[in-house]
């Protein structure tokens, strides 16, 4: 069983910095999709970013371009987001998810089968 399990996150002031990691374990991931999306109160949940397991191809939300960063640890089996220039409209519950190989789009949340918990990152003004 796939199981995804985040930490980090938290508080910080606008312009600060922050890492969310995704421990990954259950399967081999070769061919598969790794992603973050975000869900602030009351929205929907949308897409942060993602990257090839294999191979390293990444994607990027228009609002994260250039302050975001996506990456693999191999030695610790995990995903990684690390967040720089933060803003308050970045206030939401980060959430990881993975999917098999499949043909579809990278940024739809339903196209992905398997969640993290999430956890909480909180930008003040």
């Amino acid at each position: 069983q796939v199981q995804l399990v985040e930490s980090g996150g938290g508080l910080v002031q606008t312009g600060d910095s922050l890492r969310v990691s995704c421990g990954v374990a259950g399967g081999t991931f070769g061919g598969w999709l790794m992603g973050f999306f975000r869900q602030a109160p009351g929205k929907e949940r949308t897409f942060v970013a993602a990257i090839a397991w294999r191979g390293g191809a990444t994607r990027y939300a228009d609002s994260v371009k250039g302050r975001f960063t996506i990456s693999r640890d191999y030695r610790e089996n995990a995903l990684v987001l690390q967040m720089r220039s933060l803003k308050p409209e970045d206030t939401a519950v980060y959430y990881c998810a993975a999917r098999g190989p499949k043909d579809a789009t990278w940024k739809d949340p339903r196209e992905y089968d398997y969640w993290g918990q999430g956890t909480q990152v909180t930008v003040s003004s």
